[in-house]
């Protein structure tokens, strides 16, 4: 997934690395910003924004918050982090290079070694949205309620996929 955000880079690093920063789009949680450093997602979907939406059904386990830890197995300030999305043998791999393009950064995400299509599917949604709301928050904007945005996203990706 690749999308222009406002810039400068360092700002948008911030975005990646700082818990606080990182709490507004994706999830908080400590990140030792090291090579083989720890990192933990704390998950709460309801306070990315002040705007409420009931949490799916499929999602109710996750309605309290969900914690992933991973490990971080790439670090180039501020251009590149990458770390693993779980731990052990099934875990997958995230990686974002941040490109500098005038006043705007190029965000590349990739998300890697994803189990089956079911998960690729599910995950892709997640990360439409989760980049939408980092994309409101690096304009100023109060971004939709995450499961609001979030249906839409999925409708929108099962419905390219019935088209072929």
């Amino acid at each position: 997934m690749e999308r222009l955000l406002p810039g400068p880079i360092e700002r948008v690093w911030e975005f990646l690395v700082d818990p606080d920063k990182r709490a507004l789009w994706l999830a908080g949680g400590p990140m030792e910003t090291r090579l083989g450093g720890a990192v933990e997602l704390q998950f709460r979907h309801a306070d990315l924004s002040a705007k409420t939406a009931p949490i799916p059904e499929r999602y109710k386990g996750m309605e309290h918050g969900h914690v992933l830890r991973g490990v971080v197995t790439q670090l180039d300030p501020p251009r590149r982090l990458g770390f693993t999305w779980g731990l052990g043998a099934q875990a997958s791999e995230v990686s974002f290079e941040l490109i500098p393009q005038g006043t705007l950064v190029r965000l590349v995400l990739t998300h890697a070694k994803l189990a089956d299509d079911e998960e690729r599917r599910s995950v892709t949604g997640g990360w439409h949205t989760h980049v939408d709301t980092l994309q409101d928050r690096l304009q100023g904007h109060e971004p939709e309620a995450f499961w609001t945005r979030h249906a839409a996203i999925e409708a929108m990706y099962r419905q390219r996929e019935h088209n072929g």
